[in-house]
């Protein structure tokens, strides 16, 4: 059966060879694992073969959308523990195909009762505190909402019970995974803030190093935690005994006998409550919604910025005309991208209101903000924002750039009836805030580090400072675009501040440019996020790099890769291409229930 109408829009350019997969596996056998799919009946794409495998099994079963994704998403807490899991959080976007409906579901962590707009700043200096020391400490852990989102899309939308659905991810926990190299490398990039703590330590430093490659990680108190959670329901995790021990965790946080490594900042325990957790409650917000080139775009509203920072970006490329070349298209992306940054960070926030949001998203902004882009030339770095209540090109006085977030992961699911999941979710940092649990198995996050620590915009309020119960602005963008009101792509990519860039670019790569998806997906990437200088992948500015530099652009020093994205691009007659990273993160695995020739 060969595969009709999926890349109406698409470049058929052959494809170079995707790199070799190294995700994790069962200790039984790793399940196989492509960067590429194409076929019929749902698919699913994630950044690890043992969860794109999770939940490709309950499509097969005749699980939907977003039964499949929960189940992906909790073998990925075992399976990327460093990124994801029940300690974090995330941003849940689901297509109804019955209803032609789009919804999203907000489980972001949230700032105990406690917390104030000073509690990044050390008493003792009146100055805030460096980062490292305010994420390995209980400050930085946010009341968890992964597992309130899984809950709540189960019964609103799934057609299983959670605690079904945590029993994959409890049999991988309790039999073990394949250490890859990343894994690995994550550890000992963690080696020393994981050491300070003795539950930590006992998980992944046995012997006092990082878990060998090719060893089999298994974490049974994890397996427990999803088995009570199973038996429970998750208000064992919010109101029963996981809270309790979440709580206790964090006022006291365990800190090791004999410390692996060393550590140069006090632990610092904070004030989070079982009420705190008790008190939790995932959002319902409306998504964000833009024109692109006859796309309808839906992203997450805040406390994400993703949605909105994208749709205005998306905006402004269109208002700023059509270039004859693809180093013309690239750079009104980079000044689109500054300008809409510049504006995230002065106006979006966990209690924007929405008639900001709104404007900043609309095409009137736009054409206000596009106006300052010269084909000719790039704008000086970092750009001001634009005043909201001005008439004209006019921008207002600049505020500081910020930057925030470093670690998060993605998954793309559909299914046979044409329902689609976007979601995104994280703990922040690689490792969170660093503490295990005792005897739960998983990490806490360090979300509240996305809080500004001290006022960043100067006279003007800043939107992202900590309060109580407020929730820090977030960069997790997923996204799911519509084609005369059918999904036409969904997409999300972690990676901090550089998801909004990710996600952006993948659009202009496969709308502007004609790229194919799994080109898209490839292509060499570059953020610009207000900043003086564009971080880039090598292959990007070795390719593109003296073209823009000549307009005027600036580089900053190359990172290794940026992102680690999935995606799922729908066809005619039900096709699909499910696609993740051919080399990013190690690579991806995309699968689809009935696989078709190309």
């Amino acid at each position: 059966m060969a595969l009709a109408g999926v890349a109406a829009l698409a470049v058929t350019t052959p494809l170079a060879a995707p790199g070799a997969a190294q995700a994790h596996g069962a200790a039984q056998g790793t399940p196989p694992s492509t960067p590429t799919a194409y076929g019929y009946g749902g698919a699913v794409s994630t950044v690890d073969a043992t969860a794109t495998a999770a939940g490709l099994d309950v499509l097969r079963h005749g699980g939907n959308a977003v039964d499949a994704a929960v189940a992906a998403a909790a073998v990925l807490g075992v399976t990327e523990p460093f990124s994801a899991g029940i300690g974090g959080g995330g941003f849940f976007v689901y297509y109804d195909a019955r209803r032609g409906t789009v919804s999203t579901i907000d489980g972001r962590e949230a700032g105990p009762a406690s917390m104030t707009e000073d509690t990044f700043i050390d008493p003792q200096t009146g100055e805030p505190y460096d980062f490292q020391e305010a994420r390995v400490s209980g400050l930085s852990a946010g009341v968890p909402g992964t597992l309130a989102t899984w809950d709540a899309a189960a019964r609103r939308w799934g057609s299983r019970s959670l605690g079904a659905l945590l029993m994959p991810a409890a049999r991988v926990a309790q039999r073990g995974f394949t250490v890859d190299a990343t894994f690995n490398q994550q550890v000992a990039g963690n080696r020393d803030a994981f050491g300070q703590f003795s539950s930590t330590s006992e998980l992944y430093l046995p012997g006092g190093q990082p878990p060998a490659v090719g060893s089999v990680q298994r974490n049974p108190d994890l397996a427990a935690t999803y088995r009570l959670i199973a038996r429970r329901g998750a208000d064992v995790f919010y109101r029963g005994a996981v809270g309790r021990d979440i709580a206790a965790t964090v006022q006291h946080p365990p800190l090791a006998a004999d410390p692996v490594g060393t550590w140069d900042y006090p632990i610092r325990p904070a004030d989070l409550r079982l009420s705190d957790l008790a008190g939790y409650r995932v959002r319902y917000p409306a998504p964000t919604t833009s024109d692109f080139r006859g796309l309808t775009v839906h992203g997450m509203s805040t406390p994400s910025s993703g949605g909105t920072a994208v749709g205005e970006a998306l905006n402004i490329i269109e208002q700023a005309g059509t270039p004859d070349s693809t180093v013309g298209v690239l750079h009104r992306y980079l000044e689109a991208s500054a300008l809409s940054f510049a504006d995230r960070n002065r106006y979006v926030g966990d209690y924007t209101p929405q008639p900001v949001l709104k404007k900043l998203v609309s095409e009137s902004w736009a054409a206000k903000r596009a106006c300052q882009i010269d084909p000719g030339r790039a704008l000086a770095k970092p750009v001001p924002p634009g005043d909201i209540n001005a008439s004209g090109c006019t921008p207002a006085t600049a505020g500081a750039p910020v930057e925030n977030g470093q670690s998060t992961t993605n998954l793309t699911v559909a299914d046979r009836w044409g329902n689609v999941v976007e979601y995104t979710l994280t703990i922040e940092q690689i490792g969170g805030n660093a503490m295990v649990v005792p005897g739960r198995g998983f990490l806490l996050n360090n979300e509240l580090t996305d809080f500004n620590f001290a006022p960043t915009q100067g006279d003007a309020p800043d939107p992202n400072l900590p309060g109580p119960g407020k929730r820090p602005r977030s960069s997790m963008s997923p996204t799911i675009v519509l084609k005369h009101g059918k999904p036409f792509l969904a997409l999300g990519s972690p990676g901090g501040s550089t998801i909004i860039t990710t996600v952006l670019q993948m659009l202009v790569d496969r709308v502007e440019l004609g790229m194919s998806l799994p080109e898209a997906m490839a292509a060499p990437r570059a953020s610009q996020r207000n900043t003086a200088g564009i971080v880039a992948e090598p292959a990007f500015h070795s390719r593109y790099g003296p073209a823009l530099t000549a307009l005027g652009h600036q580089f900053a020093e190359d990172t290794p890769e940026l992102g680690a994205a999935t995606a799922i691009e729908f066809g005619r007659h039900g096709a699909m291409i499910a696609a993740a990273e051919p080399v990013r993160r190690g690579s991806g695995a995309a699968a689809v229930v009935w696989p078709a020739r190309r």
